[in-house]
């Protein structure tokens, strides 16, 4: 299907992932975890008839393990073997590229293999083992912004990366604690992270997660998504983070503050509008 990346879906080790020099906007999407096959390639294929008719650079996100869930009985995914197999499907079925979080140094080297960008966690943005392995595997990295961390001091974390020699560094801003089980946007974070030479992209669907809000689930607002996006693209981004399913609710993982599929285009057409008015 077409998009406006070239990857070469034979050598998915060989593919170096760089923002497209057009000025479309990345979009980073797809389920919050992943369930089956027919799923991904469901989602998958309605994300890219989306990419065909709008200025987007697509890569698709799935997760193989949350490792960070409330409880120790949640789902987590269906594991690194299986799960990178299904991403690699994803990747030759779709031609597009694919990227998920690795929580430990050792995934890295196996998650490279397949994924062009590596996504390092918000929890774990000040992880310096982490951030050497997922540079060692010369993919692009996306370092999503520590709840607890001021943006300027992401600047130490696009040091590491620099040092360790990454392709490529973007970081993502996905809300900061207020209090216990709330999340706040400060759009000055975009401002001041895209002010140290990297692209931004901003997690409209986690900024909506209340952490703990369901007992032993975290909760969420899906109907907050779109204001923040529409906000974050007035302010300025290279990207935007979204996860999506068809039927949220019964998402095993983080439904509450996803996106139902059959909604996702509708606001990626609000957002590029904004995004559009913006650049002026």
């Amino acid at each position: 299907m077409a998009n406006e990346i070239a990857v070469n879906s034979s050598a998915p080790s060989q593919t170096a992932f760089s923002l497209n020099q057009a000025g479309h906007l990345l979009l980073i999407a797809g389920p919050c975890v992943l369930e089956t096959r027919d799923l991904a390639f469901q989602i998958a294929e309605q994300l890219c008839q989306i990419a065909q008719r709008h200025p987007i650079q697509l890569v698709f996100k799935a997760s193989f393990d949350k490792a960070n869930r409330t409880s120790i009985h949640s789902y987590r995914g269906i594991g690194l073997e299986e799960g990178l197999k299904l991403l690699a499907a994803v990747r030759s079925e779709f031609g597009i590229p694919v990227t998920t979080d690795v929580h430990e140094s050792c995934q890295a080297a196996p998650v490279g293999e397949v994924c062009d960008i590596l996504q390092i966690p918000a929890f774990l943005a000040r992880q310096t083992d982490l951030l050497v392995a997922a540079a060692a595997t010369g993919k692009a990295v996306n370092v999503k912004k520590g709840q607890f961390m001021a943006p300027g001091d992401m600047k130490h974390v696009v040091e590491k990366l620099k040092e360790a020699e990454a392709s490529q560094t973007l970081l993502t801003e996905r809300g900061t604690f207020f209090g216990y089980g709330r999340l706040v946007n400060d759009m000055r974070a975009l401002i001041e992270m895209r002010s140290l030479g990297v692209p931004v992209v901003f997690d409209a669907t986690h900024s909506v997660q209340e952490p703990g809000g369901l007992g032993s689930q975290t909760g969420g607002n899906r109907a907050m998504v779109a204001p923040l996006a529409k906000a974050a693209a007035a302010v300025g981004i290279d990207g935007l983070f979204l996860e999506t399913h068809p039927n949220p609710d019964q998402s095993p993982s983080d439904g509450p503050n996803m996106i139902p599929l059959a909604e996702l285009e509708s606001l990626i057409d609000r957002v590029l509008a904004v995004r559009t008015a913006a650049l002026g």
